[in-house]
């Protein structure tokens, strides 16, 4: 059996034999172990290598649109100072070149102190990071390269599994084949991020330093570099004392691998972390969007101008902004020093949309979106370019008078006359205020902005021609019925439009696209995008000067729709508009017939234009008249501050202008007679060549009456006066006498060439005058002196003659009789009625009664005359009537009272 010896010889054998036989087991063991192993290692090397190459199969393809991030453009101002940068994410871009060597080394030997001396992958450093991670668990530690992190930033996710650092390692390798060392770190210098939203180490140069990346020093370059490992709980701001651990540590390793001494180290460990970083005040700032109106307009001009991303392509923008005056803006539509206030509704905020711009250029200058915007909500509604609203008046200058001027070669005195009046289909057509003018010069008409002479002047030029004038203009509209003539346009327009437009009048006739960005400099830094908006001749120089000095007159005039935009000493131009709410309107909102939702002016001198709108986002919130005043202040207010201190010429007058002095009232123009009097001549424009020649003859004297005599018939006590006169036909004779040199008294005017004065009570020297008329043309006078003496007889009754001299100089009634001019006569038969009493000198006072010549016209006399006889003194009242030149009667009463001796 088994287990059983013959002998000890033969069990030691035996044992001798099994101890071989383990031997050989256990060696056999090890060597099939070994073998397994082996095999194991090689299928799991090859089973790894298969599912890196699988991994590695399904990565990405390197996209150097993605390798280079999205970066945030640069906005700058018309000065080449930055306003503000756009972008999804804020990130300003260096190039390699631009970086400073103790930038470069900071980050360097934070991050991958090999990077120069591997190929994508740092072998050493990831079998340090594999025994790391398998004590510790993977995902412990990490082996990434700069070329890895890049990888990683731009295609790949950040969890930490076996498929991601395959697809990672992979395309390391692949990137370092296609792009050089210094290129890959460029990429991941402006791709980290670096708190507070914003990315690449330039732009945390900037946010925490305010510096540009070139100017960087030691500490700060060490804190920049720190950062990326933990962005946010290395902020300076926030984690003051983590953020200068992790600084010093920075340091520690630049001074490890050589790149500083160890006293540069302890210096720059030093250093405060808080010292050079910027005040929160600043930061505060840099957090705030500059101008959000202003850019807004930027942003869509720059897609204009070709395939450009703001948000992305990480674009310097020039622009045309001058920060004062956009700075100004803003303040007047906070209402902030302003000299008059909003009237804000109830339900909303007045609401403004504003654009001033370079007369000359057409470079928009500023831009006022609206009031109380919500700063929080980016790119909102902006009332200087989204809205389109009616034009109102302010289309009359550019769609109705500008193209008659133009094409028919108007003058500012050209007559229309401003009367009930319809358009072709009927349709009534009122002015603002209800009133007719009758016959008024289109400067008139401007001014006063009134809409019938609008029309007309639209309708002379015609629909066609008036369109192509405003399209050359930047006006497009939809239609161009009658009703466009004061304002009815579609689809309405904003204050960019309407300033451009306006701009051309001051700029002598020339167009220039309003335009907010002068040039764009590409990514790469070297390709410049220049506006290409070239000035455009727009009308002839007669029509922008004569209408920039009519619409001078609606600023200027005391009646001018435009008085309240004046800038005192301003030579500016500029129109006021006004639209109207329909009927219908009006009765479903209750609103009253005088408000209106829309209210415009645009101004314009040879340096600025500025046009405001103003009203309310809803438009059945009406303005009320004093409401329509604040876009008038608006402009007055900004255009004061931008020409403050600034030399502004007037418009230039060109060679086809001419100024000619007119007679008012003559149509067609006539130039005034040496007769005309001043108050009937003003001076207007007129285009070279068509100026009026002729002189009016409206003021221009006849012919006066020849031969005039004059003579006293004692007995009948009455003067005779003849003369001669010429051939005309229609001619009256005025006739006039001034006694003893006393004030001059119209007698009567009559078509007869002779006249008898009867009833002469006083004596002395009568002078005559008789003057032709015809119309409202007047002679000059033709006079005669004529003595009246009593003789022998009536010698004793000088004085009482005398008397009645005295009684006619104290007639203080008889200028005061008639209209103005012809003084009623019959004063003086009152007078002549006291004398009679005066004569009586009779204890008990008698009645006298007398009579007289009546005014002239329909004019009453009355007088009252005292006078000293032999007999007494007397005392009478008279009246007298008169009609035309027919005589009149007059009676008086006269009391007595005997003389003393």
């Amino acid at each position: 059996m088994a287990g059983q010896y013959k002998s000890r010889e033969e069990k030691r054998l035996a044992q001798q034999k099994s101890k071989s036989n383990k031997g050989k087991k256990k060696g056999s063991l090890v060597k099939r172990v070994i073998i397994s192993l082996f095999i194991i290692g090689i299928v799991g090397m090859l089973a790894g290598a298969g599912l890196f190459a699988y991994y590695a199969s399904s990565a990405p393809k390197l996209d150097e649109k993605l390798l280079k991030d999205p970066i945030a453009s640069e906005i700058y101002d018309m000065n080449g100072d930055l306003i503000t940068s756009v972008g999804e994410e804020n990130r300003e871009y260096a190039n390699f070149e631009d970086i400073p060597q103790v930038m470069q080394d900071a980050v360097i030997a934070t991050e991958d102190n090999r990077f120069y001396k591997h190929n994508g992958l740092d072998l050493i450093r990831l079998g340090g990071a594999v025994i790391a991670n398998v004590t510790g668990g993977f995902g412990s530690e990490g082996a990434s390269t700069i070329t890895q992190q890049v990888i990683k930033g731009s295609f790949l996710s950040p969890e930490k599994t076996l498929k991601r650092k395959a697809q990672e390692a992979w395309l390391a390798l692949k990137l370092e084949q296609e792009y050089t060392k210094e290129e890959i770190f460029e990429m991941y210098f402006n791709k980290v991020y670096m708190s507070d939203g914003i990315n690449g180490m330039a732009t945390a140069a900037d946010y925490y330093y305010g510096k540009d990346i070139k100017d960087i020093k030691l500490n700060e370059a060490a804190l920049i570099a720190g950062l990326p490992q933990s962005p946010n709980n290395y902020n300076p701001f926030d984690y003051p004392e983590k953020a200068e651990k992790r600084r010093n540590i920075v340091l520690s390793l630049m001074a490890q691998h050589g790149k500083i001494t160890e006293k540069q180290k302890e210096e720059a460990q030093a250093i405060p972390i808080t010292k050079g970083l910027v005040s929160a005040e600043d930061l505060e700032k840099k957090k705030q969007d500059k101008y959000p109106a202003f850019v807004d307009a930027v942003i869509d001009e720059v897609k204009k101008m070709g395939d450009y991303n703001l948000y992305s392509d990480g674009l310097k923008v020039y622009t045309t902004v001058d920060p004062n005056a956009q700075k100004r803006l803003e303040e007047i539509l906070a209402g902030e020093n302003t000299s008059f206030s909003y009237p804000d509704a109830a339900e909303e905020p007045m609401q403004a949309g504003v654009t001033l711009l370079d007369t000359k250029t057409g470079e928009i200058r500023a831009i006022g979106g609206g009031r109380e915007q919500d700063p929080n909500v980016k790119r909102g509604f902006n009332f200087a370019i989204d809205s389109k609203r009616q034009p109102g008046s302010t289309i009359k200058p550019l769609l109705d008078y500008a193209p008659a001027i133009e094409h028919l070669q108007w003058s500012t005195y050209h007559i229309l006359k401003d009367e009930p009046y319809e358009y072709s289909n009927g349709t009534e057509i009122n002015n603002y205020d209800g009133q007719f003018k009758g016959p008024i010069t289109i400067r008139e008409g401007l001014w006063d902005s009134r809409n019938i002479t609008a029309l007309k002047a639209f309708q002379a030029v015609g629909a066609e021609k008036a369109a192509d004038f405003v399209n050359g203009l930047g006006l497009k509209f939809d239609h161009y019925y009658e009703s466009a003539s004061i304002g009815g346009v579609s689809p309405g327009v904003n204050s960019v439009q309407m300033a451009g437009a306006y701009a051309a009048f001051g700029n002598e006739g020339v167009y220039n696209k309003p335009h907010t960005v002068t040039k764009v400099v590409l990514r790469d830094g070297e390709t410049e995008i220049k506006n290409d908006n070239k000035p455009k001749p727009a009308m002839k120089g007669y029509t922008a000067y004569m209408i920039s000095d009519m619409l001078k007159s609606v600023i200027d005039h005391p009646q001018g729709t435009g008085k309240f935009a004046k800038v005192p000493g301003l030579p500016m131009a500029g129109k006021s508009g006004t639209t109207n709410y329909s009927q219908k309107e009006r009765d479903k909102y209750g609103i009253a017939k005088t408000d209106a939702p829309d209210s415009w002016f645009v101004g314009y001198t040879t340096n600025y234009t500025a046009a405001v709108w103003t009203g309310y986002k809803t438009q059945s919130i009406p303005l009320s008249p004093s409401d329509r005043h604040v876009a008038q202040y608006i402009v007055s207010d900004l255009m004061s501050y931008v020409h403050d201190g600034v030399d502004t010429a007037d418009f230039k007058k060109p060679d086809s202008v001419v100024e000619s002095k007119v007679e008012i009232g003559s149509d067609p123009a006539r130039l005034p007679s040496e007769y005309t009097p001043d108050d009937r001549i003003i001076t207007e424009l007129f285009v070279k060549g068509t100026e009026p020649s002729k002189v009016s003859k409206e003021f221009d004297k006849i012919d006066a009456p020849s031969k005039l005599k004059g003579k006293f018939n004692k007995k009948d006590k009455t003067i005779t006066l003849s003369w001669d006169y010429g051939k005309e036909k229609d001619v009256q004779f005025e006739v006039s006498v001034s006694i003893n040199g006393e004030g001059k008294q119209v007698l009567t005017t009559t078509d007869k060439k002779g006249l008898n004065v009867e009833n002469i009570q006083s004596e002395g020297t009568f002078s005559f005058e008789v003057v032709a008329i015809s119309g409202d043309q007047r002679s000059n006078p033709a006079s005669v002196n004529v003595d009246v003496k009593s003789d022998e007889k009536e010698e004793g009754n000088t004085e009482d003659n005398e008397g009645n001299n005295d009684n006619d100089q104290g007639n203080g009634n008889d200028q005061g009789n008639g209209n103005g001019q012809d003084n009623g006569n019959g004063g003086n038969s009152g007078n002549d009625g006291g004398n009679t009493g005066g004569d009586d000198g009779t204890t008990t006072p008698p009645e006298g009664d007398g009579t007289g010549d009546g005014g002239t016209g329909g004019d009453t006399g009355t007088g009252d005359g005292t006078g000293d006889g032999s007999g007494g003194t007397g005392t009478g009242e008279g009246t007298g009537t008169g009609t035309g030149a027919g005589t009149g009667t007059g009676t008086g009463d006269g009391t007595g009272t005997p003389a003393t001796q």
